[in-house]
């Protein structure tokens, strides 16, 4: 599998993809907003698209669909649910369902609810696995739920989907926010060195070469799942006094997501 992360450039800093099958040339392109950009890479690589994935319904995702399919006649696919928000879905997708890119490649989509209620991720079926998590999953953070979403939902995606993927899990998310997103987490987490130590590092990187994570890493940095720290919590209780002296996950992340939404 070759993965080719597209940077935008864009206002909204949105990373589009194009996954190829490196035995066929047939490739997928995931939320290719930018179509431009993503027809000109794949023509330079010679690959084929003959798919396209959106992981959800805004148009930031959706909104390269109609030039992609007119210039490719690619297949369109996305969640079963999003029928009569994204025109034109050749395939609905459901939990567990197999998508298929030329001879190697497979990928497993994911129900993930939370950013919107039709959200889907995939999942590499590959000896390294890599997470196409479109607006669910950011590096050091996790997608807000204005829009159609609900943070109950996206706190169930966290605890019963993502926590549980192997540690060496490729993170690709549909946006370009990690130095906002370790900021707020040292502002809830001032004494995590590990997201320190990659701010430092990373600095204002260049988006056109961003760092890809992994889910082990982001279990250090992003906040959303460093859901039992004690630092956390603290730093939780000067904003919510109320806060339980033990309080569980699902009330840390709800919390966190609260003061992520106004920070």
């Amino acid at each position: 599998m070759i993965v080719e992360q597209v940077w935008t450039g864009n206002a909204y800093r949105n990373f589009n993809y194009l996954i190829a099958c490196p035995d066929t040339g047939e490739a997928m392109a995931v939320d290719p907003l930018d179509h431009k950009k993503c027809l000109a890479r794949a023509k330079d690589a010679g690959w084929s698209i003959t798919q396209i994935l959106n992981t959800h319904e805004h148009g930031d995702h959706t909104g390269g669909n109609k030039a992609m399919i007119a210039a490719t006649g690619a297949k369109l696919l996305a969640h079963a649910n999003a029928k009569d928000r994204i025109p034109g879905i050749d395939q609905g997708l459901t939990a567990g369902d197999v998508i298929k890119i030329g001879r190697s490649v497979e990928l497993e989509a994911l129900d993930t609810p939370g950013h919107t209620m039709s959200h889907v991720c995939l999942l590499s079926r590959t000896d390294q696995p890599a997470l196409f998590c479109g607006d669910t999953l950011f590096n050091a953070g996790a997608g807000n739920c204005h829009n159609g979403g609900h943070p109950e939902e996206l706190y169930q995606t966290f605890a019963d989907q993502l926590a549980r993927l192997p540690d060496d899990t490729l993170i690709y998310p549909g946006h370009d926010y990690i130095t906002n997103n370790l900021e707020f987490t040292l502002d809830r987490e001032p004494d995590n060195g590990a997201a320190k130590s990659l701010l430092g590092e990373i600095g204002d990187q260049d988006p056109d070469a961003a760092k890809v994570t992994t889910l082990g890493l982001e279990k250090e940095v992003n906040t959303f799942f460093r859901l039992h720290s004690p630092s956390v919590i603290a730093r939780l209780r000067e904003s919510f006094p109320d806060l339980p002296d033990q309080p569980d996950s699902k009330t840390v992340f709800l919390r966190l997501r609260e003061l992520r939404n106004s920070w």
